[in-house]
């Protein structure tokens, strides 16, 4: 049985495999590809209207317990596209 996280952008539960993890390093919102990054992490849609719902009530903030804000260009590059893979992913 596959485990369940809640995506932070629509909080719908949804299978871990379905969704993207991100992690805070110093401030910068980063995509973690397999999910082994270490630190808190929140868990997310690869939807740009997910993303964007989560940066609008700064579910990123809270889930992530970071203070002040994140820079989320990474995340929003990848969304679109431009961002390449990291994290040693394929």
């Amino acid at each position: 049985m596959e485990p369940v996280r809640t995506c932070v952008g629509c909080r719908t539960r949804a299978l871990r495999s379905t969704l993207l993890r991100v992690v805070s390093i110093e401030s910068v919102l980063v995509p973690d590809e397999r999910a082994s990054m270490p630190g808190r992490g929140a868990w997310v849609h690869e939807t740009s209207e997910c993303v964007d719902a989560a940066i609008r009530r700064r579910a990123f903030v809270r889930a992530l317990r970071v203070s002040g804000p994140l820079d989320t260009q990474t995340i929003e590059k990848r969304l679109n596209g431009y961002g390449n893979k990291v994290n040693g992913s394929k």
